[in-house]
């Protein structure tokens, strides 16, 4: 397990969330600027999500900081702050922003399946498409629980395996290479993203936060769901090209809304 997560860290210190397509410029508070305006464009739905403003005065830890656009949104509202990422790059990034911006948490490099934190540490845990990535997600879910207060709130984003971007995957990487019985599982673990990548059924992500009071998990239909962006760090090529003039994307928000890749999970303790 040592090993797959040594992994993990290497692919995302290649590219911290995005910085070869939106840190851009040699302007670093411009740079910083586009990434969130871009970050924001791409997936508003975390804007409601996270609820920024509802952090005011509450301790807040961000697992998975990335860039830091979200962990600013969080210092803006108010929120003390306590951040931690797998990556150096990360934390070195979001201090970074941090110091142009003036503003304050506590950044380091931490690991969500050993957080060092006390119990009861945090009114809420946020954490937007990282725990996936983690060899043992469901210990990382245990982690967020014992760190949270009673009544403390968690805000999890994690793949959802029933999307449209599993299904394309599959398609590409499984039916069209004559191996049509390839899972879904082995796609996102060999295919999506960092290796070892998870993707989880709304009953297996329910399960994974039984001990949370109440849970209330939605999905949503993602610029990769429907090819409308050029996010994405491993997939390019002339087949996707095509793919996105031939998309029938009107049809699938029609038949298909509840097959999108981000399952966003709110759980109470």
């Amino acid at each position: 397990m040592m090993n797959e997560k040594i992994a993990v860290k290497d692919f995302w210190n290649e590219s911290s969330c995005g910085e070869v397509l939106y840190l851009k410029g040699e302007d670093e508070i411009e740079a910083f600027n586009h990434q969130s305006t871009m970050r924001y464009k791409l997936e508003p739905y975390i804007l409601t999500f996270a609820n920024f403003a509802s952090a005011a005065n509450k301790k807040v830890l961000e697992i998975g900081v990335g860039l830091g656009a979200d962990h600013q949104k969080f210092a803006e509202a108010g929120a003390n702050l306590t951040g931690i990422d797998l990556t150096d790059k990360a934390i070195s990034h979001t201090k970074r922003r941090f110091s142009i911006f003036g503003l304050n948490s506590a950044l380091h490099v931490g690991d969500a399946e050993n957080l060092s934190f006390a119990d009861e540490s945090f009114d809420i845990v946020y954490s937007w498409g990282v725990i996936h990535h983690s060899p043992d997600t469901p210990k990382v879910v245990e982690q967020i629980f014992r760190v949270l207060k009673q009544g403390g709130e968690a805000r999890i984003m994690i793949y959802h395996t029933r999307s449209i971007v599993g299904y394309m995957l599959w398609l590409r990487y499984g039916l069209f290479r004559l191996n049509p019985f390839v899972t879904l599982r082995e796609i996102y673990d060999k295919y999506l993203e960092s290796p070892g990548t998870k993707a989880y059924t709304i009953k297996e992500a329910k399960q994974m936060f039984a001990q949370f009071s109440t849970v209330q998990i939605t999905t949503t239909l993602t610029h990769a769901d429907l090819l409308t962006s050029d996010a994405g760090q491993r997939h390019r090529g002339k087949l996707l090209l095509i793919a996105k003039k031939l998309f029938p994307r009107a049809i699938i928000r029609h038949l298909m809304p509840g097959h999108g890749l981000f399952m966003m999970i709110k759980a109470t303790k």
